[in-house]
């Protein structure tokens, strides 16, 4: 769906589950959503969530891996609503819990290129959509240095570390990039790492979701 021109535009990448799905829900009402992630079906499932509330959003069923690909859609998104007010970066790749000795090197690889090659990309594109007003989300999940957790722990720790880069450098000119910390989700990553975890103990995507828009200044 098109928007109003005078309605924010806010970018989420990883948007097809999970914590990112829930953003896009919360923010909806007062955003234009484009939402990006690679499973087409569950980012039209989420079109359909959204559509059912009033609100809209443009899909762009693609890998945040491929360069070409997100340079024409930031290119596509300035031609279109001139820039985004807000960028929220929730894709991440899970790679499989295994000792750091039995690293596989295909889940190695996955990892540098989503985890951290991507957001090294994606800042560089992203930056002047946000120009000095806009805001940036980054979301820490403290596994580095964990037993079993090494290919993701590793490039989770390398794309907050770009993140915080970032987050002094724009300090005092913007674009205001935040790194917040949500709590346990029963999103598909915790599942993969807690297999048998009670998911009932754990904090709904929507709910955090509003919590951690709420620090946003």
């Amino acid at each position: 769906m098109t928007n109003d021109s005078t309605t924010p535009v806010a970018l989420i990448t990883g948007a097809s589950r999970g914590l990112g799905a829930a953003l896009a829900e919360e923010l909806a009402p007062h955003y234009h959503i484009v939402a990006v992630a690679r499973t087409t079906g569950a980012l039209e499932e989420l079109d359909d969530r959204i559509q059912a509330a009033g609100h809209s959003a443009t899909l762009a069923p693609m890998d945040i891996t491929n360069p070409d690909a997100m340079r024409q859609l930031c290119r596509s998104i300035h031609d279109r609503w001139g820039g985004v007010a807000l960028w929220a970066h929730t894709a991440i790749h899970a790679a499989p819990l295994t000792l750091a000795a039995h690293l596989d090197a295909r889940d190695w690889d996955k990892s540098v290129a989503c985890n951290v090659t991507a957001t090294g990309q994606l800042i560089p594109f992203i930056a002047p959509l946000l120009g000095t007003t806009g805001q940036a989300m980054f979301f820490e999940d403290f596994k580095a240095g964990e037993k079993f957790h090494a290919a993701y722990g590793a490039t989770k720790a390398a794309q907050i570390a770009l993140a915080r880069s970032w987050q002094a450098e724009t300090d005092r000119t913007g674009p205001r990039v935040h790194i917040v910390s949500p709590e346990p989700m029963p999103t598909a990553t915790r599942a993969r790492f807690h297999p048998g975890e009670p998911r009932d103990d754990l904090a709904d995507p929507r709910n955090e979701a509003r919590r951690l828009l709420g620090l946003l200044q």
